[in-house]
């Protein structure tokens, strides 16, 4: 009773950005997650020429973060630190989507990424939780940060475009990810075809060796490609709590594309939610908060209106636009 009493005095006295007071038996359960947003993809771009978007989020990464019991900020491209770190200290983690833009462009996804990934690592060692998660592109980012970023990136090329099972390394259960996973989970994406794959890029494990991150990295699960080229699937960092998948979980659930042939089964939409709810939970045990209702409910996605664009032809069923910069 009295230490509760003393760090409540504590946060009251040094309620600031810099002095956060973490109550690690206590977990937040009104969690907000940050999704960062991209480049506007050059097809996009076609369909809205007049508004000339900066960024957008497929709302299926919204959609999926809200089914597991968070609502979400989006984090816009082309900020200063500053932005980036007055967000964080506001939200509970952040979401590195997948997609389709270059990581080698100034002012987009990757350098808004390195921003969060270096001022998450700050917050963290500072005993301040902070979660990140990668999703495809989003995964192949954190490595690719964790790596440092330069003229070749630390990627391979490999094509996967199907719905695949997932092969767990040997001690998985001794992981964060897949700890306390229930066995029925595991069975499915260990024996069916249902996390959904959709790249030209992969991780494999070559790619932590040659930069020196199996320290840090590890590994959990793999799968095969076209070529049957071996890459990681999943991935977790052992001293900060940041993961990713190679895969796509929200895509089962909230994408529709006839052409795309995602798998869509009750077993995948099940086994593909355990990874948000995973994460959410993660961010459950960050205690940070906006100051008052007003300024929360100024940054939630909610004032934007996603758009119709799986109708366009678009492979994303909504999306959201930002930031529109007309004819510049």
């Amino acid at each position: 009773m009295a230490v509760g009493l003393l760090l409540l005095i504590a946060a009251y006295f040094f309620h600031c950005e810099a002095a956060v007071v973490i109550r690690k038996d206590v977990l937040n359960e009104r969690p907000i997650l940050g999704v960062l947003s991209q480049e506007q993809s050059w097809y996009l771009h076609t369909k809205f020429p007049e508004e000339n978007y900066t960024s957008y989020i497929a709302s299926s990464y919204v959609k999926d973060v809200e089914k597991s019991g968070a609502r979400v900020v989006p984090i816009l491209i082309g900020k200063d630190r500053s932005y980036y770190r007055n967000i964080m200290g506001k939200i509970n983690g952040v979401l590195f989507p997948g997609g389709a833009t270059y990581l080698n462009q100034s002012n987009g996804y990757a350098d808004a990424a390195q921003h969060i990934y270096e001022l998450a690592q700050e917050l963290n060692d500072a005993g301040d939780y902070f979660p990140i998660f990668g999703t495809c592109l989003g995964f192949q980012l954190l490595v690719i940060l964790a790596s440092g970023r330069g003229p070749k990136e630390n990627r391979i090329s490999c094509r996967s475009y199907e719905n695949l099972p997932l092969n767990f390394i040997k001690d998985f259960r001794e992981s964060k990810m897949f700890g306390e996973t229930p066995q029925y989970i595991i069975d499915m994406l260990k024996n069916k075809d249902i996390t959904v794959n959709v790249h030209q890029f992969c991780v494999v494990d070559e790619s932590l060796r040659s930069h020196n991150l199996t320290k840090d990295w590890r590994a959990t699960s793999y799968s095969y490609d076209e070529h049957g080229v071996r890459f990681i699937a999943s991935i977790e960092n052992k001293r900060y709590p940041f993961y990713g998948v190679q895969f796509h979980p929200e895509k089962s659930s909230f994408e529709w594309k006839l052409s795309k042939n995602y798998a869509h089964s009750f077993d995948a939409v099940r086994a593909n939610r355990y990874f948000m709810d995973f994460f959410v939970n993660e961010c459950r045990k960050s205690q940070h908060f906006f100051e008052n209702a007003a300024e929360e409910n100024a940054y939630l996605i909610y004032n934007y209106e996603p758009r119709f664009t799986g109708v366009l032809g678009s492979s994303y069923h909504q999306c959201y636009m930002f930031e529109p910069r007309g004819n510049v």
